[in-house]
């Protein structure tokens, strides 16, 4: 079954550098690429913008995206693959998600910073704002220049504090594409895991069946950011995946107060689900 990637970009390198790596995970698979730029200022630009220089950047944009689509041919060389463009008029989570709907799109990929991204900041705004509300597929974050190497070890970080269903078909995806081995990360604050937590650790064995997978309990010794970096580190994760819901860690890392020195800066790309219900 065909795949439909979306790849928001700002035509920074940062945006490149994250399709291409799209490109190579999805190699073997059959995929059309969205590239979606998004042309929405503020108000208070537009206004004092005429007509004329409207259209000339409009004209440069769809310029750029064909350019952009050129390349992408040039260098993908693949079959699988084909590509097409999108020049939206809406602010960027809305013209995602009018993609999302028009396009039937099952994973948006994106980098961890724009154009203008500042490296104190974990994420640039845009990437923020995706996470924050796109609710209906994966989000793929895309560390700046990453080098694209199989996936053979995936981190799947949890509290055990949810029943997983559905929500982890994307994880399973993932590690069916190379045959992934899932490495199951549980920081146990507390000394053993409550009723709940204890029957949706069962329940994730079961669902988990058919997949090689491991559960590593590391204990709360630091900051939970600090933790996660530590894991990716010691078995050389290649890939980190989270489930974005409410009060979840994720949650908390995208509120705008926390975000410029969290001390969370994914070396590996990072898919975030999002919550079913």
């Amino acid at each position: 079954m065909k795949k439909n990637i979306l790849l928001p970009t700002d035509f920074s390198d940062n945006a490149w550098s994250a399709a291409v790596y799209a490109l190579k995970l999805y190699a073997n698979e059959e995929c059309k690429f969205y590239f979606l730029h998004s042309l929405k200022m503020k108000i208070s630009t537009m206004s004092s913008i005429s007509n004329k220089l409207l259209n000339t950047m409009s004209d440069n944009a769809m310029k750029d995206l064909k350019e952009l689509k050129e390349m992408a041919v040039n260098s993908n060389a693949n079959a699988n693959h084909e590509f097409e463009i999108l020049l939206s008029s809406f602010s960027l989570d809305d013209a995602i998600d009018s993609a999302l709907d028009k396009h039937h799109i099952d994973l948006v990929v994106m980098g961890t910073k724009g154009a203008t991204g500042a490296k104190e900041f974990l994420f640039g705004s845009n990437t923020v704002n995706i996470i924050k509300k796109v609710s209906r597929c994966p989000v793929l974050i895309v560390p700046d220049e990453f080098d694209f190497e199989e996936p053979k070890q995936i981190a799947f970080s949890t509290g055990f504090n949810r029943f997983y269903d559905q929500e982890i078909l994307p994880l399973k995806r993932l590690a069916e594409l190379y045959n992934s081995k899932i490495r199951i990360v549980h920081i146990n604050k507390e000394e053993k895991l409550t009723k709940l937590q204890d029957y949706n650790y069962t329940m994730l064995k079961t669902y988990l069946k058919n997949y090689e997978y491991s559960f590593h309990w590391m204990p709360d010794y630091a900051k939970k950011t600090q933790e996660i970096n530590d894991f990716i580190e010691e078995l050389n994760i290649d890939i980190l995946v989270m489930i974005n819901y409410k009060h979840s860690f994720i949650e908390s890392l995208v509120k705008e107060p926390i975000i410029k020195k969290i001390g969370f800066h994914p070396t590996v790309p990072f898919l975030v689900i999002p919550c079913v219900s």
